[in-house]
């Protein structure tokens, strides 16, 4: 099997023991229906009320990744074509606007996270070859830098999820064998180290979401056959543990966002054909139930994110 790479979203929490507000909505964009979409799908917290934004993408484009700077602006980065693209929707309004400086290469198959009212980050990918780049977003000016220390192994299909305030975490992809390795950034020096403890299997095309303070979960994926493994990683001492209940299905390219707090979500993917579900988790139990409204059209390769307040 060969595997697509994929962008996926980092879900943005507050670490330290912070509070955080009730979240607003999380937003599935872009991806693949055989053609690449412009689509962006707002599921409003906490009905789960799906509606579809009449301003999309600035362009159809696949493989990319997403993240968030808090009840401020949602991010979504890279893709095909367009890779160096970064789009950005400002909240409540969804208003969307293009980044003047955009990602430092033009790349797919990347992840993202973010450390709200801070940085958001686009790391790894493939530029027609894999590289471990880091790029910085500082918020709210948007200007980016790079990070000097980057991923430990340039990759692709690699995922990414944040305990936002604390550390940034970017999880599995391809590096040629799939990687187990699960790279921790430190905010705000973002100093990388490597987790003794990675993935209960080296694994691409996974989403990646966050419950703030709690834990972060990396879903779906491939090692080769599609998975329904769910793991996570408690916060702060990074122990993983994998999910009784994974996903509805074994799948890849189903991007994660999550209400932190109330529930996590991984929505489409490819079963072996494309898929519009989107399964939800509780938080704090981890209980699985799919929602019956799913994303507006069966697609994988997407990204996510979510308006969570600070």
């Amino acid at each position: 099997m060969t595997l697509i790479p994929l962008g996926i979203l980092a879900a943005s929490g507050v670490g330290g023991g912070a509070v955080i507000g009730v979240g607003v909505a999380g937003y599935f964009a872009g991806g693949t229906t055989g053609s690449a979409v412009a689509t962006v799908d707002k599921f409003a917290f906490p009905s789960d009320a799906r509606t579809t934004l009449g301003t999309g993408l600035s362009v159809a484009r696949v493989n990319l990744a997403g993240m968030a700077n808090g009840d401020v602006a949602g991010y979504i980065g890279g893709g095909s074509p367009s890779g160096t693209r970064v789009d950005k929707f400002a909240f409540p309004s969804d208003s969307r606007t293009t980044l003047g400086t955009g990602l430092s290469s033009d790349r797919y198959g990347l992840a993202a996270m973010a450390n709200s009212r801070v940085a958001g980050y686009f790391a790894g990918g493939t530029t027609g070859s894999y590289v471990a780049t880091v790029d910085k977003f500082a918020f709210p000016a948007d200007s980016r830098t790079i990070l000097a220390v980057g991923l430990s192994t340039a990759k692709n299909l690699v995922a990414g999820m944040a305990n936002s305030g604390t550390a940034g975490y970017t999880g599995g992809g391809d590096s040629s064998p799939t990687n187990q390795n699960v790279d921790k950034f430190a905010f705000p020096s973002d100093s990388r180290t490597t987790l003794g403890t990675g993935l209960s299997a080296g694994r691409g095309l996974m989403g990646g979401m966050a419950n703030a303070a709690v834990a972060g979960y990396f879903g779906g994926g491939s090692t080769g056959s599609r998975v329904a493994t769910v793991d996570k990683f408690t916060f702060p001492s990074d122990t993983r543990t994998t999910l009784g209940t994974g996903l509805s299905s074994a799948r890849f390219s189903s991007p994660g966002m999550s209400n932190s707090s109330i529930a996590g979500y991984f929505g489409g993917g490819n079963t072996g054909s494309l898929v519009a579900t989107v399964d939800k988790f509780a938080f704090p139990s981890d209980s699985r139930t799919t929602l019956g409204t799913g994303l507006s059209s069966a697609r994988n390769d997407g990204s996510a994110m979510q308006n969570q307040p600070l």
